[in-house]
């Protein structure tokens, strides 16, 4: 018997538990809901109009025998659980200097999420569920560019999640693999997620949600997990729409099959010194941070296990065994540099085909004809282009081409290209493209957050365009709305696909790089996040 993922309650029974408590008469007052587990008070913005519950715990803390288990229920509480602070980050290196953390400290106690919602509220409002990115090795849902208030300004319960990551919530083992009833190791991480999208449907009436209208969403590792739970058929009942931001689990990032996830799980075990599941188990969380070193290279993947994931995603999305669902997706400018592909190198001609002819061998005059080099300019773009393609574009490209072909939906698929400006304090100029997570404070509407930029009108503008046609999607399955340049949904048209431009000019286009991808997809066939 499946343990936290079907033991729950039943939807009518959360949905019932869920009904909003009465709200206080004073306007400051501490607004107070009742979950399935418990009485929850959280805090009242009567500037902004929302309410804000924070910490709220969506499962129990995965401690002790349940370190490497699939999420346990919540325990319940008596009397009044303050929700008014965001809960413990989940175990990590700190591998990224962008990321900033309000939690209240690090802990493997940390399966904890957070829901911001209008003060004046009606039922029935859309909710939309983020992933943060980071690899699946760092993160939190209390880092500023994925607050949630902007969104609720609009109308929309927002709502992030934290989930377990790097050697906790990826780890597989023959071992762990033998105790599970499913015959499954790997994939914690996925499998909170899923907890978390469960207590949202039984859960989020309280907060004048809609359990019908669900939206997850994510950035990177975060799109890559939302392409994941789509695919899974644990998970993919849970949501009526999806937006992924830079990330897939198809192309060249797919999951790792079950016995090449248990070796290299193995190879860790060995590492820390541990001689059985019982002793791994034991040790300190810190020991087993400081095995894994400072570099981000050599971390876990998510796996095909058998369970969350039956099969590769390629298979799941080609067969339409998909959530048929409207997507929302695509990837940045910049999601790579000409300069890692030339390793220091001068932008000419002859230095980028050697650089090409290293990395594509044989087939490097395909890869100059797809990504020509004739000049210094052709030389940056393509290389550009080509280092992010390879990273990610790719992967997100060949979701969204799965998608509209076998999930009888609409997709709607775009290319973000607005460079973030200068730094505040004059130690960098603006980027030259739209970097690698760089459109995140824009499409959840969180400039404010990000005081390291200089941030300009052009800048509000494109983030008013993009949470524009983010809320409309998470309201109805359609980016279009008032005042919003069109956005028509991905068609084939003059030998290419319709996609949106986002920045200071949005507009829609036609993307001829199939044939990139294509290359792309025979030359690598499949590599690992």
């Amino acid at each position: 018997m499946r343990t936290a993922l079907s033991c729950s309650c039943s939807a009518l029974l959360g949905l019932a538990l869920a009904s909003p408590a009465p709200r206080a008469a004073a306007a400051d007052a501490a607004p107070v809901v009742r979950v399935a587990t418990g009485s929850l008070s959280g805090i009242h913005d009567a500037k902004a109009g929302l309410d804000e519950f924070k910490g709220i715990p969506y499962a129990a803390p995965p401690v002790g025998a349940l370190r490497w288990k699939p999420p346990q229920p919540a325990a319940s509480w008596s009397g009044v659980r303050a929700a008014d602070r965001f809960g413990p980050r989940c175990m990590q290196r700190p591998l990224y200097s962008d990321m900033v953390f309000r939690s209240n400290g690090m802990s493997e106690d940390c399966l904890y999420l957070n829901v911001w919602t209008p003060a004046k509220r009606k039922a029935g409002l859309p909710v939309l569920v983020y992933f943060y990115g980071g690899s699946m090795l760092a993160g939190d849902g209390s880092e500023p560019r994925y607050d949630g208030a902007s969104l609720a300004q609009r109308g929309i319960v927002a709502v992030t999640v934290n989930y377990r990551l790097d050697v906790f919530g990826l780890l597989a083992l023959p071992a762990l693999t033998a105790e599970s009833p499913r015959h499954a190791s790997g994939n914690y991480s996925l499998l909170d997620m899923t907890a978390a999208l469960r207590w949202v449907r039984d859960n989020i009436a309280a907060f004048g949600g809609d359990p019908m209208q669900v939206t997850i969403g994510g950035e990177s590792a975060g799109s890559m997990a939302v392409s994941a739970l789509m695919a899974s058929p644990l998970s993919k009942g849970l949501m009526q729409r999806a937006i992924g931001e830079s990330g897939a689990v198809l192309g060249n990032l797919q999951p790792m099959p079950l016995a090449e996830a248990q070796r290299k799980g193995e190879q860790f075990m060995h590492r820390v010194g541990a001689h059985s599941l019982a002793e791994l188990r034991a040790m300190p969380a810190d020991v087993l941070l400081e095995a894994l070193g400072t570099s981000d290279s050599g971390g876990f993947d998510m796996t095909i296990d058998g369970d969350f994931l039956p099969r590769s995603p390629e298979a799941i999305y080609a067969a339409g065994e998909q959530a048929h669902i409207p997507l929302l997706a695509g990837s940045n400018s910049q999601e790579g540099y000409w300069k890692s592909l030339l390793d220091g190198k001068a932008p000419t001609p002859e230095d980028y085909r050697a650089a090409v002819q290293r990395q594509f061998g044989t087939s490097a005059d395909e890869a100059l004809r797809l990504y020509p080099g004739h000049s210094e300019a052709e030389v940056k773009a393509s290389g550009t282009g080509l280092m992010g393609d390879q990273f990610i574009a790719f992967a997100t490209w060949r979701w969204m081409d799965a998608q509209r072909k076998t999930g009888n939906a609409p997709v709607y698929y775009y290319h973000f290209e607005q460079p973030r400006p200068a730094k505040r304090d004059g130690s960098a100029g603006p980027d030259d493209g739209a970097v690698h997570s760089g459109e995140i404070e824009y499409a959840l509407g969180n400039l404010d957050g990000n005081p390291v930029y200089a941030w300009t009108a052009v800048d509000r503008h494109v983030s008013a365009t993009m949470e524009g046609y983010w809320a409309n999607f998470i309201k109805t399955g359609d980016p279009n709305g008032d005042g919003l340049p069109h956005w028509p949904a991905v068609t084939a048209k003059d030998g290419g696909l319709l996609r949106q431009v986002i920045g200071a000019d949005t507009h829609t286009t036609v993307d001829r790089n199939a044939a990139r991808y294509e290359f792309l997809q025979r030359f690598e066939p499949d590599a690992h996040l």
